[in-house]
């Protein structure tokens, strides 16, 4: 970004002052004479004349004016890679609600799974064991996918839930394999010494 064209004019005065063109104490005449140099209007300076006070102040100001432009230039910088990084996070923010949207959305299957309900007998030799301990599907071949326990249900039961009395379990898998869960299921328990 160019600096104000005064700050130009005051910039090149310095520079001849620290360069030596313009000696210390020495009386800067012609308003139109630098006006005429620095392609601007009379106007611009008011006072007749100035004096040439320090070579190292115009050294200074020179020096501060190059640190000045390189904060302003660092700033906007800084200013263009916060828009950037705004417009990314946007997208990064948007591509993970996809994600999230597509991993956590299903659709509705054609048909659904057939299943099966079989409750638990009183006093069944299920009673207390876990459905891991039963070995139930390679027992049966039917999957348990939940429990109804009074007005309870437990959905997609891992195989350390236990069954209680007046449990029933909700099956899925083929007809062959519903009727081999429930036989499993309602069999005394010296039956299963076979398994």
């Amino acid at each position: 970004m160019a600096p104000p064209y005064y700050l130009k004019i005051a910039q090149d005065i310095a520079f001849r002052i620290a360069g030596g063109e313009l000696a210390e104490g020495q009386r800067i005449y012609g308003r139109s004479g630098i006006a005429n140099e620095s392609k601007t209007s009379t106007e611009t300076r008011r006072r007749r004349g100035a004096v040439v006070i320090s070579k190292d102040n115009a050294a200074r100001y020179i020096s501060n004016f190059e640190d000045d432009n390189s904060i302003n230039s660092l700033l906007y910088q800084l200013r263009e890679l916060k828009l950037q990084y705004d417009e990314l996070n946007g997208k990064i923010v948007d591509t993970v609600e996809e994600i999230i949207h597509t991993r956590y959305s299903f659709s509705a299957a054609n048909e659904p799974l057939p299943n099966y309900e079989v409750s638990i007998p009183e006093d069944s030799w299920l009673i207390g064991k876990s459905i891991g301990e039963l070995k139930f599907w390679q027992s049966t071949g039917a999957t348990i996918i939940a429990i109804r326990r009074g007005q309870t249900v437990i959905l997609s039961p891992g195989p350390y839930a236990e069954l209680y009395n007046g449990d029933a379990v909700i099956i899925i898998g083929t007809p062959a394999a519903a009727e081999t869960a429930e036989r499993f299921i309602i069999r005394k328990e010296e039956m299963h010494d076979t398994i």
